[in-house]
């Protein structure tokens, strides 16, 4: 059991950020005493265009394109329109499985498949176990926001959990992901970390979790100041010691950069995420990646989508 509700909240009031590291490192050394710290080189496609007249020529060489940089997933997303149908996703998934049998497909976030849900006129279960048969692999929760309904901006929390619950009755992994910084209260985040404990406690089904900071300009929303490092290293520490049923919490490249992410190794995280999804200042090597876990003290391990380790050096 990690952490109570009420330590948790403490922690997030306190000042004390250096103790908190130091907690937190001991919960990741007790669950990682390997002392290694992993990465991915999935990649990000945007399959929206596709259903427009594009077909799926384009999408098979953006992800022959990302197998060449050493990718050995894909995560599709986009936005699900009329065009999206089960039928066209069915077809989709099936034939990047028959050109490419090796690949993993960690797709689809739980707004999207709820919406292929309704069109489709389908339970949210049905939907799920036709897309694991057409070859989806993995279910990212990178949409999952604040699961609190007061501070909800897409969707109701428990849709979001049902679409994790669904998959993990099937035996499918899926990740956690916490979005904060946009206006919500220390309460709400809770109500986010025991919603995710809650389920995990359930079904054993989330692989990992990664707290993400609020990107108000990534965002087009005004009113809000990205939280800064200081708030997200106390944020990530925090999610380590009270999400201590799940594995693996990421210190993330994609948002963080380098240094924020290599701090983070000592603040509970023992991932970084994948080299290939960083954009812009954020944009690293897998050399760069694999120097910053050597130089915070750590083996730098590739791993697949589920964690099984790839190459150890």
């Amino acid at each position: 059991m990690g952490m109570s509700r009420k330590d948790a909240l403490d922690c997030f009031e306190s000042d004390d950020l250096i103790g908190i590291g130091m907690e937190a490192d001991a919960v990741r050394r007790r669950l990682h005493p390997e002392g290694v710290v992993s990465y991915t080189l999935d990649g990000r496609i945007d399959y929206t265009k596709a259903a427009n007249g594009a077909g799926f020529e384009h999408l098979f060489e953006k992800i022959a394109s990302i197998m060449e940089m050493g990718g050995t997933g894909v995560m599709l997303q986009g936005e699900v329109t009329p065009a999206h149908t089960i039928s066209w996703f069915d077809r989709l998934f099936r034939n990047i499985k028959e050109r490419f049998p090796a690949l993993w497909l960690h797709c689809l976030s739980a707004s999207e498949i709820l919406a292929i849900a309704r069109q489709s006129a389908l339970t949210v279960q049905d939907t799920v176990t036709q897309l694991r048969d057409s070859g989806l692999d993995s279910i990212p929760g990178d949409d999952a926001e604040m699961l609190d309904n007061a501070a909800q901006r897409e969707h109701r929390a428990e849709d979001w959990i049902a679409v994790h619950r669904a998959a993990h009755a099937l035996g499918m992994h899926t990740t956690a992901t916490m979005t904060f910084g946009s206006g919500e209260t220390l309460e709400h985040r809770m109500n986010h970390l025991d919603a995710v404990r809650r389920l995990q406690e359930e079904t054993g089904g989330f692989t990992s979790f990664t707290p993400l900071s609020f990107a108000p300009q990534s965002a087009a929303i005004s009113g809000f100041e990205e939280a800064t490092a200081v708030e997200y290293l106390k944020t990530l520490a925090i999610s380590r010691m009270f999400l201590d049923n799940i594995e693996n919490v990421q210190s993330n490249l994609e948002t963080q950069g380098l240094k924020v992410l290599q701090v983070g190794l000592r603040f509970g995280g023992n991932d970084v995420g994948s080299v290939l999804l960083a954009e812009g200042a954020n944009r690293a090597t897998e050399e760069q990646v694999r120097q910053v876990i050597r130089d915070a003290g750590f083996k730098p391990v590739q791993r697949d989508t589920l964690y099984r380790t790839m190459f150890l050096n």
